[in-house]
């Protein structure tokens, strides 16, 4: 089929099969420009969870997918490739996630979005970088806190919010680990005025943090989730800017805010993951309706109010 071709097909099944299909901002742009929405961890949660379509068609990485089907058990949650998997997700299994509860009894776990089914079934609360901040200031200050899996959004989520009692576990992304402070000041230097947006993963966004505090980095610097990267290159009088995530986010930037420019802190920031969906892929999955995410039903109970919490803040 040429490429005409496959975006009439996709539009067939799409109204054929009564389905939607959600992407990440970091899927190829081929992907982002044929599904019904594209966001980030949280804003797909919200619309996997308020869609009537009866197939909701998940175009990012598994634990994604899971989430989608933790809220919508009576749907059908297709994955066009379930091999689609995290780093991050992988630097933490379940049973660490119990020893460590039972290390400290009392604690509230509060969880990365980038995490198992398994593992959320452990949570107090799950959260994505966007509100991550704003979920461990409602825990009352007394409370300790154990915050997994990444350690670089746990460390600028601590600085941000002051909190003293919270314990980190020394997980991270691959791809945000390797975007460092040399990688930032290098863009900096290379395009003085442009903006530079830190995505809280990054190896450097706390680093980055203390720096623009302290005036060392001369770039007016946001530590930002991916969807408020976008807004904020939306609303700002400003044309140029930097930013300090996985290229993906580069093809949504240019289609919301046109007329402006965006340079990658890193070219290599790719998630090999992400870039495991394609077209082709997704018509197949579709078409025959394979490669159904299933998550089991005790899991899937004790998931969801970490989950809804998740949902209900920011």
């Amino acid at each position: 089929m040429t490429e005409e071709q496959k975006l009439i097909r996709i539009d067939q099944l799409r109204k054929e099969k009564n389905a939607v299909i959600l992407a990440h901002n970091y899927q190829i742009a081929p992907i982002q420009d044929v599904a019904d929405y594209v966001g980030d961890s949280l804003g797909l949660a919200r619309m996997a969870q308020k869609t009537d379509k009866d197939i909701i068609v998940f175009c990012g990485v598994y634990f994604m997918a899971e989430t989608a089907k933790i809220l919508n058990p009576g749907k059908t949650i297709l994955i066009p490739d379930p091999d689609a998997g995290c780093s991050l997700v992988d630097s933490i299994t379940l049973t660490d996630v119990q020893k460590w509860k039972a290390e400290n009894p009392g604690a509230v776990t509060v969880g990365y979005v980038n995490s198992s089914a398994e593992i959320k079934s452990e949570l107090d609360y799950c959260c994505t970088s966007g509100n991550a901040a704003q979920i461990v200031a409602s825990i009352p200050a007394e409370t300790p806190i154990l915050f997994l899996p990444d350690m670089f959004l746990g460390m600028y989520v601590k600085r941000k919010t002051g909190r003293k009692n919270m314990q980190i576990w020394a997980g991270e992304c691959h791809v945000h680990a390797a975007i460092d402070l040399k990688k930032i000041n290098k863009a900096v230097a290379a395009h003085p005025g442009a903006d530079l947006m830190v995505h809280p993963e990054c190896g450097c966004s706390t680093t980055c943090m203390l720096h623009a505090a302290e005036g060392d980095i001369t770039a007016p610097t946001y530590i930002y989730s991916t969807e408020k990267m976008v807004n904020h290159a939306m609303a700002s009088a400003n044309d140029d800017f930097l930013i300090a995530t996985e290229v993906g986010i580069l093809h949504r930037l240019k289609k919301e805010a046109p007329g402006k420019t965006f340079f990658p802190v890193s070219e290599s920031a790719v998630c090999e993951y992400m870039k495991m969906i394609t077209v082709d892929k997704l018509i197949d999955s579709l078409e025959k309706e394979i490669h159904p995410v299933e998550v089991d039903e005790n899991i899937r109970q004790k998931a969801l109010l970490s989950i809804e919490r998740m949902i209900a803040v920011g």
